[in-house]
């Protein structure tokens, strides 16, 4: 019997060093968009940096639909131990909360926990320009004279992008009507393929086009110039006086629950990667600019983020 046990210790002690050598299960960055834009990048930026600091394999997952919320509510489900994160923006985070009829069953302030604030996006319409309108002004008399309205793209029901252009429609009176896609890369691309005149979707979608002459700009939704397109000209420069909402912006989330040290080492690593000197020319290139936040920061950023959005949604009619 001695004997026995002195094999079986013998195999245990070898078998140790494998089974702590043993691969871990990858971290998995959830994207509530389709690849190709603004949150897709940014989070491959965020991957990348974490496989190289930590040494685990960090996979993006798309799971686009529900305005960036479907993404947002797999993250609310998973094991809340820090090895599932995923990309938020202000539709899914601020704005569906006070949208009326908004389901009861999902809370981003309640069931996810910002981990960091990561970048700010500009807004910007825009339009085909062999049939789309070629100004501001232009479109809201189209919209006006045209029979059941003219249709708009954007990256979902109740985003920013969705939200800015019904703001619009309130202010101007404008014939708007809302077509909802899972992202701006699809909604740009109908729009050059001229299935849909115009679309309201982030600048890291729609730049290159502009460049190429492929695509009209016909203006930012914020109340000042972007810096990294500084010749295109605001909405309220366009012709709509007073209009301007908040930048868009990309944050890390994490499912309500994970311990507040693994939220704070995981805050740690992308403040690290964020501050390392190519990080914001590859933010950069994504016609964005890198605008981090800590976890208590974002936290209060939402908070007051939230309570803008529930005072501007009162009086709008989102029936589509």
């Amino acid at each position: 019997m001695r004997a026995k046990w002195v094999v079986v210790a013998t195999i245990l002690m070898l078998a140790g060093p494998a089974m702590a050598q043993a691969p871990q299960k990858p971290i998995t960055i959830v994207v509530p968009f389709a690849p190709g834009a603004s949150s897709d990048g940014i989070a491959r930026i965020i991957a990348s940096g974490l496989t190289a600091r930590t040494g685990r394999q960090v996979i993006v997952e798309n799971k686009p639909g529900g305005g960036g919320a479907i993404g947002l509510m797999a993250v609310a489900k998973a094991t809340p131990d820090g090895d599932t994160l995923g990309i938020g923006a202000a539709g899914a985070t601020v704005i569906n909360p006070h949208i009326p009829g908004a389901p009861a069953n999902f809370d981003p302030l309640r069931d996810i926990v910002p981990v960091a604030k990561l970048m700010e996006l500009p807004i910007i319409v825009v339009a085909n320009p062999a049939a789309g309108p070629k100004s501001v002004r232009e479109l809201i008399e189209r919209s006006k004279a045209t029979p059941g309205g003219l249709s708009y793209g954007s990256t979902g029901v109740n985003s920013l992008q969705h939200l800015g252009m019904e703001l619009l429609k309130k202010q101007t009176g404008a014939n708007l009507v809302h077509v909802p896609y899972r992202g701006s890369t699809p909604a740009v691309t109908d729009v050059l393929g001229g299935q849909t005149l115009i679309a309201s979707v982030d600048l890291t979608s729609a730049l290159p086009h502009i460049q190429a002459g492929k695509l009209t700009a016909l203006g930012m939704t914020t109340a000042r110039r972007s810096a990294i397109a500084p010749d295109i000209p605001t909405i309220a420069e366009g012709g709509v006086p007073g209009f301007g909402i908040s930048a868009g912006f990309l944050g890390l989330f994490a499912p309500a629950g994970t311990p507040a040290e693994v939220v704070k080492q995981v805050t740690r690593e992308v403040a690290a990667i964020l501050a390392e000197p190519d990080a914001a020319v590859k933010v950069r290139l994504l016609a964005a600019d890198v605008a981090y936040e800590d976890d208590v920061t974002f936290a209060k950023f939402l908070a007051s983020e939230s309570q803008k959005w529930k005072e501007a949604i009162q009086g709008m009619n989102l029936s589509n």
